[in-house]
């Protein structure tokens, strides 16, 4: 009756190996997490004697997937940055100078000559020569006013025209800033989780908090400037045509143009029109490179439309100064010597090869769409981090031998064959946590602390079932078998709610309530597998080797 088929208690044992495999490397998780930095450094072309030692310490066939540990864990870095959304309805409105422009001179024989005007951020004023073509020049301009389309569908457009004398007012309308808002915010969150990936830190918090914060915590580092130093950067790349150049830092740029220095040449600086040719957003690629001289430099590739208009650019442009704009300074103005096609280039300057690496790896992750103010910051260090692992090694070793000793005097040898499920039960949950990456924080230790608790529930029930058929006058073989059966429909019911639970709290929660529902969810998944097959299986063993006439639970 007590019949496990033979290709069960070969998939059981495996699923069990392989939990308890993938579980290995955190037994040995200093060793292990030398060894992977190390494979990322050399597999990004750094190779030193100390790398290779550390890849060697871990076997290459051995896993190395860690569960990683949490900025309470491990110490690390908390920011809450402002993003200045109103820098992205400035670009918005600078960058259309071109096109309005381009616009009205299709028909200047009736509207004349144009000109832009100075006026406040985010507002664009263009004077054009005939003020009765005013109506004319309204409609072309209107024409570029494209439809806002949010979650609610189509709404208004995007431009604000208005005409006033000879002079046109542009502005960009409610709608068109509340979806850009939502963009910008997205975008921001997407560059920065890239941002940090590319430094190689582990598991970092990105998250939005209100209509315009972003929560960035990261682990592992032990200064805040590393990584204010690395946002504050917004890598915005732009190709601009340049007016002239001079060595008076307080020269008027005149209207639709502005006054940037020059980083090769100190003292100099260019009048450039704010309006790009070319930006960042339409990279594809960026890599550390050398230039024809052997210095330093960065390679890039732009994508098919960035490719056309620079190509375009260049063939039209011939012999005239084109920067090289990077963060608001010009790190490059060559002249243009020939039409530039396939879109791909290098930047070069005083770079050493640390900036490059860098300066690369930030173009790759893109531009940030507006600039991050810092308005709080702290550091953990690690050894809070360490008082917090020793509190949860503690709290989870007492809990395990509490249940354990609870188990063995309750029931006996059943209790014995409870805690071996138990003992595999929490090495299948580390197992999951290093498969899947997830990060473990003092809630995810909560948790797994409730699981040890929560995993011997089945077995009682199970073992309280067997009882029952005992005192029945059932035999052993037939007691162990209703037991299991009857007990089932209760341990499915008791774990699928709680289960649920586990599933809401990830699913409303953030940080770590999501950290404690993934810990709790994994281990009820696992507490029922080792309850159901793995304590089974060991009592068949058992049985088919003893063939008591009479059990004891």
């Amino acid at each position: 009756m007590l019949d496990i088929p033979l290709w069960k208690r070969v998939t059981i044992w495996a699923l069990c190996a392989l939990g308890l495999w993938l579980a290995l490397p955190n037994a040995f998780y200093t060793t292990v997490e030398r060894h992977n930095d190390a494979v990322i450094a050399i597999e990004e072309g750094t190779v030193t004697p100390e790398l290779q030692a550390d890849v060697d310490a871990w076997p290459s066939y051995l896993p190395s997937g860690l569960v990683n540990l949490g900025l309470d864990l491990r110490g690390g870095v908390h920011l809450l940055a402002e993003v200045k959304l109103e820098d992205t309805y400035v670009a918005r409105i600078d960058g259309m100078w071109t096109t309005v422009r381009d616009t009205l001179r299709t028909e200047r024989a009736v509207i004349g000559g144009v000109r832009q005007l100075d006026a406040v951020p985010g507002v664009m004023k263009v004077r054009i020569a005939n003020e009765d073509a005013m109506s004319r020049a309204l409609e072309l301009v209107r024409t570029l006013a494209q439809p806002v389309v949010t979650l609610a569908g189509v709404g208004e457009t995007d431009l604000v025209v208005s005409g006033d004398g000879d002079v046109i007012t542009i502005t960009l309308s409610d709608a068109e800033k509340a979806a850009m808002d939502e963009r910008t915010m997205t975008q921001t969150l997407e560059i920065v989780r890239n941002r940090v990936d590319e430094v190689g830190t582990r598991e970092p918090t990105i998250q939005r908090q209100g209509s315009d914060r972003v929560l960035i915590q990261v682990p592992g580092l032990g200064s805040a400037e590393e990584l204010k130093e690395l946002l504050g950067t917004t890598a915005k790349l732009e190709f601009r045509p340049v007016v002239r150049r001079t060595t008076d830092g307080s020269a008027a740029p005149g209207p639709g143009n502005e006054i940037l220095p020059s980083v090769d040449e100190p003292g100099t600086f260019y009048i450039v029109e704010k309006g790009a040719v070319v930006t960042g957003e339409e990279l594809i690629d960026a890599q550390p490179t050398v230039d024809q001289n052997g210095g330093q430099a960065v390679s890039f590739r732009f994508n098919v439309a960035g490719a056309r208009k620079f190509g375009d650019y260049t063939a039209e442009n011939i012999g005239a100064p084109f920067a090289i704009v990077l963060d608001g300074e010009v790190i490059s103005a060559p002249t243009i010597q020939s039409h530039i096609a396939g879109g791909s280039g290098i930047i070069t300057g005083r770079f050493s090869i640390e900036e490059t690496i860098r300066l690369s790896a930030l173009l790759r992750a893109g531009a940030l769409p507006a600039e991050l103010i810092v308005v709080e910051e702290r550091t953990i260090g690690p050894e809070l981090g360490q008082d917090s692992i020793e509190a949860g090694r503690i709290a989870c070793i007492v809990a395990f031998i509490a249940v354990l000793v609870f188990m063995v005097l309750s029931y006996g040898t059943f209790g014995m064959f409870a805690n071996i499920a138990l003992i595999i039960n929490v090495g299948l949950i580390f197992g999951l946590l290093s498969l899947i990456g997830a990060t473990l924080t003092l809630p995810g230790i909560a948790g797994i602390v409730l699981t040890i608790g929560m995993a011997v529930d089945a077995n009682v029930l199970i073992f309280e079932r067997i009882r029952e058929e005992l005192k029945a006058k059932r035999g052993p073989a037939r007691a162990i078998e209703l037991g299991y059966e009857k007990a089932l429909s209760a341990i499915i019911d008791a774990n699928i709610t709680t289960f649920i639970t586990a599933l809401i709290l990830y699913l409303m929660g953030s940080g770590p309530v999501k950290g404690f529902a993934i810990t709790l969810g994994l281990g009820i998944l696992t507490s029922v597998f080792t309850a159901i097959f793995v304590t089974r299986l060991v009592v068949v063993i058992w049985f088919e080797r003893k063939r008591p006439k009479e059990i004891e639970v």
